[in-house]
C-alpha cells in the first residue's frame, strides 16, 4: 500500500551554514511528487534527510506516521522506503542480475550469519529473489544483459538497473534522485512511461528530484520548489513554471525583469 510522506519544519545546518530551513509539505499516498529548484537549492540534501543518510538539525519526517528522523537507512528500507542516487551506485564488476538482487536484501529472512552459512531457508529466499529480479529485467527488456557485468553497459542502462534494484525491495515510498540525468531524449521518454507504469501497477508513492522540467511536467501530480534551502512554492508543475518567484530563482532577478 502506498505510503504517506510528511515533513514538518525540517532544518539542516552544517556548522554555520543553513542548508534547509523550515521545509514542510505532505505527499499523498499513490501520487508522483516533484522536488525542483536551481542548483544548490537543497534538493538532494532533503532527499538525504528523508532516506536517513543525513539527520536534520530539527523538524519531523514521517512515513505513514512513523518518525524517520534518527532512523538508519537500513531501518527505513525495512518499513518501505527505497531510493536511487544521482550517480548510480552499482557494483560494476558484478552482473546486472546480481546488482538487481541486492535490492531485495531487506526481504531475506534471518541475518548475516544465516546468509553467510547458506542455510536452506535463506537459499530458498535467495532463489526467489533471483527469479523476481529476472522477471523485472525481462519486463524492462534487459533480460539479455542479466549475466553481463554492469560495467559493460551504458550510463542510461545503469540508471535503469538502479531503478529495478530499488523496486525489488517492494517499496511503498520510492525516491528518485535525478533519474533523467545524462539520458537521451528517447531514454527520458521511456523513463516517463516506466515510472507511470510502476506507480499504477505497484500502488507506490514516488518523489522525484529532477532538473528536466519536461519529465516533471509529464509525471508529477504536485511539486515543491526549493530555493536556498527554503520552500518557495507548492502547486502543479504548470503553476511552478509560470510563477514569477520560480522564474526569478532559476534565471535571476535582472533576467526575470527583462523577460517581463
Amino acid at each position: 500500500m502506498a505510503a504517506r510522506l510528511s515533513l514538518s519544519d525540517v532544518n539542516l545546518h552544517f556548522g554555520g551554514v543553513t542548508v534547509l530551513q523550515d521545509v514542510s509539505f505532505d505527499v499523498e499516498p499513490g501520487t508522483i511528487f516533484g522536488l525542483v529548484g536551481p542548483n544548490g537549492a537543497g534538493k538532494t540534501s532533503l532527499f538525504n534527510c528523508i532516506s536517513g543518510h543525513y539527520r536534520p538539525s530539527s523538524g519531523s519526517i514521517t512515513i505513514d506516521g512513523t518518525e524517520a528522523v534518527g532512523r538508519a537507512p537500513s531501518h527505513l528500507a525495512r518499513i518501505g522506503l527505497s531510493r536511487t542516487f544521482q550517480h548510480p551506485a552499482l557494483q560494476l564488476r558484478a552482473t546486472v542480475l546480481e546488482n538487481v538482487v541486492l535490492g531485495g536484501h531487506t526481504r531475506l529472512p534471518g541475518g548475516p550469519l544465516s546468509w553467510a552459512l547458506g542455510l536452506p531457508f535463506t537459499s530458498r529466499a535467495e532463489r526467489g529473489l533471483r527469479a523476481e529480479a529476472l522477471e523485472l529485467l525481462d519486463r524492462a527488456g534487459l533480460a539479455w544483459a542479466a549475466d553481463r557485468p554492469a560495467d559493460e553497459l551504458s550510463h542510461g542502462l545503469h540508471k535503469g538497473i538502479e531503478l529495478w534494484r530499488a523496486l525489488l525491495a517492494r517499496p511503498t515510498l520510492l525516491l528518485l534522485d535525478e533519474p533523467a540525468a545524462g539520458l537521451s531524449h528517447g531514454e527520458v521518454e521511456q523513463l516517463i512511461a516506466t515510472v507511470k507504469q510502476v506507480r499504477d501497477e505497484q500502488d507506490i508513492t514516488i518523489v522525484i528530484v529532477e532538473h528536466h522540467m519536461g519529465l516533471i511536467s509529464a509525471l508529477t501530480d504536485r511539486v515543491v520548489v526549493l530555493d536556498h534551502g527554503r520552500k518557495l512554492m507548492e502547486g502543479t508543475a504548470a503553476e511552478a513554471q509560470s510563477d514569477p518567484r520560480v522564474i526569478e530563482a532559476y534565471i535571476g532577478k535582472d533576467a526575470a525583469d527583462d523577460a517581463a
